[in-house]
């Protein structure tokens, strides 16, 4: 199964971010063909569950938290509206598991999707709800990815 190993690495000059073991994106000057490339290197199974939970994602930040800016609407109708929300998230969600499993383990996948949502949760917060978000959340955030990039490490192989 390929691993998610994320570093810089040096090729023909330009620096490169290391996506997993045998696929490199460069960030050198991008021509068409390369472009090209790039898309062939990295599987869909790999992209598409990521697009997925970032749609299931704001999906479920509105059904969990878009109620707040109604609190005079009525309880029943915050939840049933909630609900109503929550099932194009479910739409999203089983999907992306059930392509990214195989590529991503289940650990990862419920990593991906934490990062994910802090991401549409800053992006909510801000646009939606009007809070700020502050530099303390933010080195909170940066702590929480930080992990996830443990996650994605390598594991050593059995003797």
């Amino acid at each position: 199964m390929p691993v998610l190993a994320v570093g810089v690495g040096e090729k023909r000059g330009s620096p490169q971010f290391i996506f997993e073991t045998h696929h490199t994106v460069s960030f050198s000057a991008v021509t068409d063909t390369d472009t090209n490339n790039r898309h062939q290197n990295m599987p869909t199974q790999a992209w598409l569950p990521i697009v997925l939970l970032i749609g299931s994602n704001v999906f479920m930040t509105f059904a969990w938290y878009g109620h707040l800016r109604y609190k005079a609407a009525p309880l029943v109708t915050a939840i049933l509206v909630s609900w109503l929300i929550a099932l194009p998230e479910y739409i999203l969600q089983v999907p992306a598991n059930r392509y990214g499993h195989g590529y991503y383990s289940a650990v990862q996948l419920k990593t991906l999707q934490e990062i994910i949502t802090l991401g549409v949760f800053c992006v909510f917060s801000v646009t939606y709800l009007g809070e700020a978000i502050r530099w303390n959340h933010l080195a909170a955030f940066v702590l929480i990815v930080a992990a996830a990039y443990l996650m994605f490490l390598p594991t050593p192989s059995a003797p």
